[in-house]
């Protein structure tokens, strides 16, 4: 069954590249649309073709700044206020995301607030990628597509055939992940344990598990300023590892963590292009590995938008 609705694809300004790779999947061009800046910052996206009775996919990662969120916002907008058909939102990084629950007195629940937001906005779906929580899923009153990079990474994985090979969690709270690659890939699972001084502050790290003789990758959803990631990796080399490589879906890369990657036991890491690396050739460690999430949410959007089931495209 074909959907009579015409789909058009349009991108945010941040996550163009990343727009244009899903749109040549599919097969298609990206639609037309600008961004009009007035000079105390305040802009105004609007759409340069018709979307009336369409089915709109907006794709946007909101990683930090907030613009990058404003804008995905007054893009539904507009495309509501402009008789589109259905408005999805396709957030490879969703940002927010650790703030999923008050974990201290007096905070806000970030996550919530957004998916809020973006229901305001007139938002009828969204499709994003590992979010930093599963329950997420649940701050939203309309359908969400969560796409997992695991299908991208245990392939790529696979076919490397490393030998002696144990998958590592960089904290309990990845414990989960971890256990699904290493039930995949069929290898044992190492459990790194921190205590935290203060956001964005490791304090000590201890890992459980089978180290010496491995070569260990660890794995995680995100990785911003890369502290309990390089230090986990230079534990674990320093109780025998052989090697240290990483997976993370996101690279936020945030503060010294191009330094810290290149200063680090860490031999490879591998991300997706979920969030738009550094185009600073001084920040190029050598070291960074970037898969292409864009056939996989290519694959997903066609089966939304012809009304075909979509869980066959996941491995777990």
């Amino acid at each position: 069954m074909h959907n009579e609705h015409k789909m058009k694809i349009f991108a945010c300004r941040k996550s163009k590249p990343l727009a244009e790779k899903i749109a040549k999947a599919l097969g298609t061009e990206l639609g037309k649309s600008e961004v009009l800046e007035f000079s105390d910052g305040e802009f105004q996206p609007s759409f340069n073709e018709s979307v009336r009775g369409a089915t709109v996919f907006i794709v946007q990662s909101t990683f930090p700044p907030v613009e990058n969120l404003f804008e995905l916002l007054l893009m539904i907008d507009a495309a509501k206020r402009a008789s589109a058909h259905t408005v999805i939102a396709v957030m490879p990084y969703f940002g927010w995301a650790r703030q999923d629950r008050k974990d201290k007195p007096r905070v806000s629940i970030g996550a919530k607030l957004v998916a809020n937001i973006l229901h305001a906005a007139g938002c009828d779906r969204v499709m994003t990628c590992d979010l930093h929580a599963d329950q997420i899923q649940g701050f939203f009153d309309f359908p969400v597509d969560h796409l997992y990079a695991s299908n991208i990474f245990l392939p790529y994985l696979r076919d490397k055939h490393i030998e002696n090979l144990a998958i590592a969690a960089p904290d309990m709270g990845g414990a989960k992940r971890a256990n699904a690659y290493a039930r995949y890939l069929q290898c044992p699972v190492i459990i790194c344990h921190k205590s935290r001084e203060r956001a964005n502050v490791v304090g000590s790290i201890t890992a459980i598990g089978d180290v010496a003789g491995k070569n260990v990758i660890i794995v995680d959803d995100m990785i911003d300023t890369a502290g309990t990631l390089t230090k986990a990796a230079n534990v674990l080399k320093e109780m025998g590892a052989l090697s240290v490589k990483a997976c993370a879906t996101h690279a936020v890369f945030s503060g010294n963590a191009y330094e810290r990657i290149a200063e680090s036991a860490l031999e490879e890491v591998i991300v997706t292009d979920t969030i738009p690396l550094s185009s600073d050739p001084a920040k190029d460690t050598g070291k960074i590995t970037v898969l292409s999430v864009a056939d996989t949410f290519a694959n997903v959007i066609e089966k939304v938008y012809n009304y075909e089931p979509i869980s066959d495209s996941f491995i777990f």
